[in-house]
């Protein structure tokens, strides 16, 4: 167990490092924030609303994850497959599952760095008034854990081709069918000849129906469960991939 960890821990130094040592990743993190700035301020009409709340902040992250957590999964595998070195890490004395899981863990890593990067907006809003700090507490949770979820997906689809454009492309339709599974539109599609169960199954798989709860303060356990199954699904299928690859 404990060499297991250490692996792990290996991979996600090394990832780690890959990320910072490029302007990629500052670029990234820049763009994040200012464009969490311009939904929160402007589209979401900040303090046109004069609450002094992060419900406009959070509002957008489905979206925003959307597009820029696929650009960071996209050159998990893509990238080691491109340059031949997917094939020396797998000569290292780590299994396959211990590679998924330490790429998995520094790209979460370093998404919370980015996430967490937007302290000031908390600030600015216990400055202007007096925000239940529980219920901005559950949003960052949720949302960390939402991005977890893009994240799984991005990595699984990035082992799949050797071009990073096509698993970015890929995992936001992935993604966006997952957003659109709780809109109404999606839902009414099925009422009219599809089961309950099943219209409930749909809408139970939506990113939107989860985060929605958890950003409001409501944490439940179902919603936390949720997310880590999706995250332990697609890495395992990112394992899976990972290894008839090699075997091919």
């Amino acid at each position: 167990m404990n060499k297991n960890y250490k692996n792990i821990r290996a991979i996600l130094k090394r990832e780690l490092y890959g990320y910072f040592s490029t302007p990629v990743a500052y670029v990234f993190i820049v763009v994040f924030l200012f464009l969490t700035g311009i939904f929160s301020f402007y589209l979401g009409a900040f303090y046109e609303r004069g609450q002094a709340d992060l419900e406009p902040f959070f509002r957008f992250h489905p979206w925003l994850y959307l597009f820029l957590i696929p650009a960071i999964a996209m050159r998990l595998w893509s990238e080691e497959r491109k340059t031949g070195t997917i094939e020396l890490l797998m000569t290292l004395p780590i299994s396959i599952t211990e590679a998924v899981i330490g790429k998995f863990l520094a790209a979460w890593c370093f998404t919370a760095v980015a996430l967490f990067l937007t302290f000031p907006m908390w600030l600015t809003v216990n400055y202007l008034g007096e925000p239940d700090n529980a219920v901005i507490l559950a949003g960052y949770s949720g949302s960390l854990l939402m991005a977890g979820g893009y994240l799984a997906v991005g990595s699984c689809i990035s082992a799949l081709s050797k071009s990073q454009v096509v698993a970015f492309v890929i995992s936001v339709v992935i993604c966006f069918l997952f957003i659109l599974s709780g809109f109404p539109l999606v839902l009414d599609f099925f009422q009219g000849w599809a089961p309950q169960a099943l219209i409930e199954v749909i809408s139970s798989l939506s990113f939107l129906t989860h985060f929605d709860s958890i950003k409001k303060g409501v944490i439940d356990l179902r919603d936390v469960i949720y997310y880590l199954v999706f995250i332990c699904f697609w890495l395992y299928a990112n394992v899976v991939v990972i290894d008839s690859r090699k075997a091919a």
